[in-house]
């Protein structure tokens, strides 16, 4: 079979068009013939053999760790793999796939579940956004944070503010739901006084947080209060592109109510992404499929699979087609 392959950990995934197909080892797996399946950092830390759980294998291995196909008996479902996903055929069990609706294509519904999770499940289950809250998305010019706009007002959200550096692409920002943008220009006194600014007149509920670094560090220094009680603010960190440290003043979480958090694999209990499974990722299916949620995305053929490893998405996700 077709298949785009790992010959040696830290190596760059290969075009094979000759790989052996898997084989199924019980009676819960079932073949899937795979159409779609996205590149994500997972995918890359698998590849590069420094994820654990690619400790113990030492061939070669099919890249990808989720997509889109057809199963045996015609229906299409997004599923996860129980190895490799890109390539013609994948092995998957069957309470790890769900059934896809019409009118979503194959590209959109491998792209979506790794951006939900990032915003969806993070702002849903780990942040419990309500109805009329006021969120504030640091880095909102990427894949997960252009749909964590979405997100946030489709879960009634009534203010959403985003945070990038991108300037191109902020009138697209305004037209996904944010309903304020502050330029990350690298002025530091400006940004915390817009931060400052909007926190008075909507105080944020929320802040979910995808950069981390020095603008997390102007962020919290923006909220923090002034001896009297202060607004309550559930900060969600998701990812860490500027950044994997900060500085915080113990006095910034002494005078503000603050509440940090994390949203990742280590914080999701199995209740939670039950949920998240039978909930919030159908829903999404749903919205995308009647053109009510919006992700972009960079296709590439199977064959092409080392220049779509190595590409810049650009804000969108790339997608390799089999």
């Amino acid at each position: 079979m077709r298949a785009a392959v790992v010959y040696q950990k830290g190596q760059l995934p290969k075009y094979d068009s000759d790989f052996a197909e898997p084989k199924i080892q019980n009676d819960d797996e079932v073949i899937l013939t795979v159409k779609a399946s996205a590149i994500k950092n997972l995918d890359k830390l698998r590849a590069s053999g420094n994820h654990y759980s690619m400790k113990k294998i030492d061939g070669p291995f099919v890249v990808g760790t989720d997509g889109v196909g057809v199963l045996e008996d015609g229906r299409r479902v997004y599923a996860i793999g129980n190895k490799g996903m890109m390539a013609e055929k994948a092995i998957v069990s069957k309470d790890n796939m769900l059934e896809l609706p019409e009118g979503i294509s194959n590209a959109v519904a491998a792209a979506l579940p790794n951006a939900v999770m990032g915003s969806g499940l993070a702002l849903r289950l780990r942040a419990q956004l309500k109805e009329g809250e006021v969120v504030l998305i640091n880095g909102a010019t990427g894949v997960t944070g252009k749909l964590a706009i979405q997100m946030a007002k489709h879960y009634g959200a009534k203010k959403v503010v985003a945070t990038g550096r991108n300037a191109e692409v902020f009138d697209e920002l305004h037209s996904l739901g944010a309903d304020e943008i502050i330029p990350l220009n690298g002025d530091a006194t400006a940004f915390v006084a817009a931060v400052k600014r909007i926190h008075a007149q909507t105080p944020i509920d929320v802040v979910i947080d995808y950069l981390w670094g020095v603008t997390a560090e102007q962020i919290l220094t923006a909220l923090s209060g002034n001896i009297g009680y202060s607004h309550r603010t559930r900060y969600l960190t998701v990812g860490a592109l500027a950044g994997d440290s900060i500085v915080l003043s113990s006095s910034i979480l002494r005078g503000t109510d603050i509440q940090l958090l994390g949203s990742g694999l280590g914080t999701w209990t199995d209740a939670e992404l039950k949920q998240f499974f039978s909930e919030i990722l159908p829903e999404t299916f749903v919205l995308a499929a009647e053109d009510k949620l919006k992700i972009d995305i960079l296709e590439y053929d199977l064959e092409d699979v080392e220049d779509a490893w190595t590409a810049d998405g650009g804000g969108k996700r790339i997608i390799v087609q089999i």
